[in-house]
């Protein structure tokens, strides 16, 4: 299986990857059918090491390869690390103060809304890093390898997980049906494979803009860990628990991208 993945061109595994993260979206979704509450300790775990594995991703997996190349192509590397970090963060930024703005509505169907909306905001860099992540491996660059791509899909889809039953539960909550409620939380990382492949051909098509695109996935997912995950995991009681999750999840992605990258 894992021979046959390797083989495949690198739209189809970015395909594949992106649709990995999906699909535990669905499953996170999914949770709707068996269970009305759901262990607030293991959900909180889940997010806590995913917040790890990303943060670690930003810089051994998207951060690192963008100042290579950068060099490698003559390149301002800090100029365009830093435009890159702020342009992936700002956006988010803009995203959230809208969401903001709107959420100050008091009505239940429109704060739904923007729970959907925003949970699918965050999907779409999520997205592009898988995307970038594969597009780079064409051109070798130190850094770049299949296991840290499949690494950092796996980061960005356990943290789906949690993010699919954030917003079947809530719909649910407020009179939706099962399948209703399920379906939407399942659409909200739809976004992720478009994304991905949006991401992997304008990679492949441009070399020159690669190391912005890897440095700028990296701002958008450095925002949605600081921003969303980590302070959503420390809402748990065991804020010191959540914490060793996210050290441990930052390990294992280091030790993964130093020994086996």
């Amino acid at each position: 299986m894992l021979d046959w993945f390797i083989n495949q061109s690198l739209i189809i595994k970015t395909l594949l990857a992106s649709l990995f993260t999906f699909t535990l979206t669905s499953m996170g979704a999914g949770i709707v059918f068996f269970f009305r509450k759901t262990n607030k300790t293991f959900m909180d775990g889940m997010l806590a090491l995913s917040a790890g594995i990303m943060l670690a991703a930003t810089f051994w997996s998207l951060l690192e390869p963008s100042i290579t190349m950068a060099d490698t192509l003559n390149l301002n590397s800090t100029l365009i690390v830093l435009l890159g970090i702020l342009t992936g963060s700002l956006l988010l930024y803009l995203g959230d103060a809208i969401y903001s703005l709107k959420g100050k509505c008091n009505n239940k169907n429109k704060k739904l809304f923007m729970i959907i909306f925003s949970i699918t905001l965050h999907n779409i860099p999520e997205g592009l890093a898988v995307g970038v992540a594969f597009g780079s491996l064409k051109y070798g660059i130190p850094g770049t390898t299949l296991l840290s791509a499949i690494s950092l899909a796996i980061g960005i889809g356990i943290q789906n997980f949690p993010e699919g039953s954030a917003i079947s539960l809530p719909l649910r909550r407020a009179g939706c049906s099962r399948l209703k409620s399920f379906l939407l939380g399942t659409l909200s990382g739809i976004v992720e494979p478009i994304a991905a492949i949006v991401g992997t051909l304008l990679v492949l098509k441009v070399r020159y803009i690669l190391p912005f695109f890897l440095s700028f996935a990296a701002g958008a997912m450095i925002y949605v860990v600081v921003k969303e995950i980590i302070p959503e995991s420390q809402e748990n009681e065991s804020k010191d628990l959540m914490a060793l999750f996210t050290i441990l999840g930052f390990i294992i992605m280091m030790i993964l991208d130093i020994t086996l990258g």
